[in-house]
């Protein structure tokens, strides 16, 4: 008998929508203090969205592709708006309540390892590029993302460049320059005694992100910047 991976976020989604509107997953980085998340949060409608978020969503296009869709709630958003939208998730939890909760197309599985299919509209909210783990993977991430766009498609996601976390009161920052890139975090998540298996988490600050787009074959444009440094940006294909 095949035994299941931990899925404390997946969890956290399930208990909420049966129920449980207390449910939260604590969230461990190794640069943070310890945080809880409370799955609420990624049952919000389009209008209680952050601004950039809403942002966005507004500019989906054709068939999307929302990866990483948690809940489903930026999904339901797109339907909505009558975008033919697919949600990718790798939870089965999750997208068990995606399902219940009306998405009507859902796609469980492993961005990287699933046959990838033409979409005109990748999205990556929440910092969805920090799916790419590293800047060491990211050339491989944006190779993935390569396969499934159609073409003229566009790749709409939110990352944020969290310099600040080694700022010192008298505004310097003090980085180990031999060290990783500042904005590689490693995160575990727990909900319950369920606690998941550590993973990298990437932050990108917009010039590097465009620095590595273009060796890529992308071009990158910063379309929303936000004070707290989070951005929304679209990469499409040169």
């Amino acid at each position: 008998m095949e035994k299941k991976l931990p899925d404390p976020m997946g969890r956290a989604i399930s208990a909420y929508w049966v129920g449980n509107k207390k449910a939260a997953v604590t969230v461990y980085a190794d640069q943070l203090e310890a945080d809880e998340l409370p799955a609420a949060y990624l049952f919000r409608e389009e209008s209680e969205m952050p601004e950039r978020e809403q942002f966005a969503l507004g500019l989906a296009r054709g068939r999307v592709l929302d990866i990483g869709a948690g809940a489903g709630s930026h999904a339901l958003a797109l339907q909505e708006r009558g975008l033919d939208v697919t949600a990718l998730e790798i939870s089965p939890l999750a997208c068990a309540v995606q399902r219940e909760r009306g998405v009507k197309k859902v796609l469980e599985g492993d961005f990287f390892s699933l046959p990838a299919t033409p979409h005109d509209t990748l999205l990556l909210l929440m910092n969805g590029i920090g799916l790419a783990g590293t800047l060491e993977n990211l050339p491989h991430f944006l190779a993935t993302c390569k396969k499934w766009l159609a073409p003229g498609g566009q790749m709409l996601l939110e990352s944020s460049d969290i310099l600040y976390l080694y700022q010192e009161e008298d505004g310097s920052v003090v980085l180990d320059l031999n060290g990783a890139y500042y904005g590689e975090l490693i995160y575990m998540m727990a909900f319950g005694q369920e606690r998941g298996a550590p993973f990298p988490w990437l932050f990108i600050d917009f010039d590097l992100l465009q620095q590595y787009a273009q060796e890529a074959g992308f071009t990158a444009e910063l379309l929303l910047q936000e004070e707290d440094d989070h951005y929304i940006a679209r990469l499409q294909l040169a």
